[in-house]
């Protein structure tokens, strides 16, 4: 009589296997540049310089993104209405949010006083820890949403520009809605770029 026992395991490490490969797709997909999609609902126009816009007739409202923050305090990206938000999907583990840092933190300062408030969602960090020694480090001026499980990127309405990897940057406009989207990092004269438009509006 031939035992069930070898067939288990390899249907076990078969298992195993194709978790682990499903693991290591999505962390690879995580931390980079990402794939710019939508469904066929999205209208928005795709920038030469990788920041994609919607016009101001076509713009959906940001979802509710609220919470604590890694220092610890509460906040409420809605109280921010009347003001041009930059909202940064970030991680202290992922390479190309600190290639972007220092252009966020530069940016951040010369707007400061133009209606303009950066916020950053700090995802997939374990421990608040990690993020505020990374906001240490880069002199990050602005709040940050902890969000280790990455629950807030999920808010986003179907047929927006939603956040696809991280990095990712969206603006939202004095109304309250998203107005534009970056994937990957982005350079300090890009950031300019996807911010002036948003200031000139009324």
């Amino acid at each position: 009589m031939t035992s069930r026992a070898p067939r288990r395991r390899t249907r076990r490490r078969i298992t195993l296997l194709a978790a682990g490969a499903a693991a290591a797709s999505l962390t690879l997909s995580a931390c980079g540049d990402g794939a710019s999609g939508g469904s066929a609902q999205t209208r928005f126009v795709q920038g030469k310089n990788g920041v994609d816009t919607v016009k101001q007739g076509d713009r959906q409202p940001a979802p509710d993104l609220s919470g604590e923050t890694t220092t610890g305090k509460k906040l409420d990206v809605a109280d921010y209405k009347g003001k041009v938000v930059i909202l940064n999907v970030w991680g202290s583990w992922c390479g190309p949010c600190i290639a972007e840092a220092d252009n966020f933190a530069k940016v951040a300062h010369d707007t400061d006083g133009k209606g303009v408030q950066f916020i950053g969602i700090n995802t997939r960090d374990s421990e608040k820890s990690q993020a505020t020694s990374f906001e240490e480090e880069h002199e990050v001026p602005y709040p940050s949403l902890f969000d280790p499980t990455g629950r807030l990127m999920l808010r986003f309405p179907k047929g927006s520009l939603n956040p696809q990897s991280i990095p990712s940057t969206i603006a939202i406009d004095r109304h309250g809605k998203i107005a534009a989207r970056s994937i990957g990092p982005l350079t300090e004269d890009d950031l300019r770029k996807m911010v002036a438009p948003l200031i000139a509006e009324k």
